[in-house]
């Protein structure tokens, strides 16, 4: 009985504690300051890449273009054959062609 008589105390709390809850004053500029603010964010956010101009842009472009061209044109002139025949060599991987008497 004593518990049920609790629980029926705190119900009765709750619902006090809701009508004690009344409207608050709002200023009638409050969504156009709050507006205003969101806005001008946004164009703080913009000025932070603003030293990234479309000239830079495209001359970043043409740095990297003209780098992998350089990239492309040394590996096609590498020789795969020698560097995988020196890799051989060099790890004791290739049989060898003459015959030992001592090996």
């Amino acid at each position: 009985m004593k518990a049920n008589n609790n629980i029926q105390q705190k119900i009765e709390n709750t619902f006090k504690a809701t009508e004690a809850i009344k409207q608050v004053p709002v200023s009638p500029f409050f969504k156009d300051k709050t507006m205003q603010h969101l806005f001008s964010q946004k164009e703080e956010e913009k000025v932070v890449w603003s030293w990234f101009s479309p000239k830079l842009q495209l001359a970043t472009l043409v740095c990297l273009v003209l780098l992998n061209i350089l990239a492309f044109t040394k590996w096609k002139e590498t020789k795969y054959d020698e560097n995988v025949n020196l890799f051989a060599e060099t790890y004791g991987l290739t049989t060898s062609s003459s015959t030992s008497l001592l090996n």
